[in-house]
């Protein structure tokens, strides 16, 4: 078979320019696929938030300068909770808190894929929809494309399905695939002008129901209300009305009927969580397409960039023919699972719209209550720590010691 590409990516959003971008460092042919044939084509439906996982990546790709220069936001943050608000600050005398970064997507998908375009070794194609995958003796090797001019079929070692929540890739590959319900819905728009305490992002923890709002590049800002689906058919009835009713009733809500709304309400009322193996015979999944998160915890940016990366870090030589391609993606599979399922565990559990749970309770009212905790907390809404540490028993131990302090010195705690 001749190939002709080392790697084929279905999908020109974050996770499939960034893998594209590093597999062509690494000396790997890449042809990067892209249905939509506007260069300037964006994700609209996202949190525009990039959490710090991912500052390594965006710092190997070169893109800080390039973002800094756009207008990206440090994503610093406050959380409001029934026992007051958590806002993390760095430890006297330490380091600054990690940060990612805050950049509407239409800014940054052309932004990213301008630079994957760049890249020697890369070949972005434009106006390409993949409609099969080309199979022998059991693998993948290679897709079928429309595209303008006609079908198309392009073989390569590698197919990467960087292409969303619902991965054509995937989808023609059989990928095992489980979807867990979500039991909220989401409604977003960007307003101008619309001042943030201490100028940083917010989320609403209301149990069960969410809301953030973040600022982003040339002072826009993304304002977000996830509710229980029992408050479904209200929105329904009066889509505008209820989203600005919700908001004005938020504890220290933004100042929103000052503000000027500059895009449409966009949503969806039904935005299922989805967990995939990442890796087939020939095939590997980065981003959405692996493993699609709620969006109220706004981690999907990073995950896209920190999965592209796994996986080049653990493929390349093999894809560009230096390797056991199927050995490597066993490995790529194995840390894709480790570090993110533990993750969507815990998300899939708080997608079905229920109060906090004895675990939260505890963290989160600590994390009010004593600047460790919240470090610790923002450690982990960031990304940089897993579950298993977040709630090791040290946490926790610290977490009800400060409660029992707290208690101790008078306070009722809250209901």
């Amino acid at each position: 078979m001749t190939n002709d590409y080392d790697v084929v990516i279905s999908g020109a959003g974050l996770a499939g320019c960034t893998a594209a971008i590093l597999f062509a460092r690494r000396g790997v042919r890449v042809a990067l696929l892209e249905r939509r044939s506007d260069p300037h084509a964006y994700k609209p439906l996202c949190t525009h938030s990039i959490t710090a996982n991912a500052h390594p990546v965006l710092d190997e790709l070169g893109l800080i300068p390039e973002l800094e220069e756009a207008g990206a936001l440090h994503n610093d943050a406050r959380w409001y909770t029934r026992w007051g608000w958590i806002e993390p600050k760095s430890a006297p005398q330490g380091p600054a808190l990690p940060h990612g970064y805050n950049i509407r997507r239409s800014t940054l998908d052309p932004l990213i894929r301008s630079r994957a375009a760049r890249t020697p070794g890369v070949d972005l194609l434009t106006g390409h929809r993949v409609t099969g995958l080309v199979r022998e003796a059991g693998r993948t090797v290679g897709v079928r494309t429309s595209t303008p001019q006609g079908d198309r079929e392009i073989r390569a070692r590698l197919v990467v399905g960087a292409d969303g929540k619902d991965s054509a890739v995937a989808k023609f590959a059989e990928v095992p695939t489980k979807v867990h319900e979500n039991t909220r819905f989401g409604y977003l728009a960007h307003f101008r002008d619309l001042p943030l305490r201490g100028g940083v992002g917010q989320t609403w923890f209301l149990e069960p129901d969410m809301a953030y709002a973040f600022p982003n590049d040339d002072g826009v800002t993304v304002l977000a209300v996830l509710p229980d689906k029992k408050r479904l058919p209200a929105f329904r009835e009066d889509l505008e009305g209820s989203f600005l009713e919700f908001v004005r009733a938020l504890p220290d809500a933004p100042p929103i009927d000052s503000a000027e709304r500059i895009t449409k309400f966009i949503g969806t009322v039904d935005y299922p969580l989805v967990t995939r193996d990442p890796t087939a015979p020939g095939i590997a999944l980065v981003g959405d397409a692996a493993l699609t998160g709620d969006p109220l915890w706004g981690v999907g940016c990073g995950w896209a960039f920190q999965s592209a990366q796994w996986l080049v870090e653990a493929v390349a030589p093999a894809a560009a023919g230096r390797g056991d391609l199927d050995r490597a993606l066993v490995g790529y599979g194995r840390r894709h699972r480790r570090r993110l399922r533990g993750h969507q565990a815990m998300a899939v559990d708080f997608a079905k719209a229920r109060p906090f749970n004895p675990g939260e309770r505890l963290v989160f009212s600590a994390a009010a209550r004593d600047e460790s905790m919240a470090r610790h907390m923002y450690m982990f809404a960031a990304r940089l720590i897993g579950p298993v540490r977040f709630l090791n028993p040290a946490a926790l131990a610290k977490a009800a010691a400060v409660n029992i302090r707290y208690r101790g010195a008078g306070v009722p705690p809250a209901r």
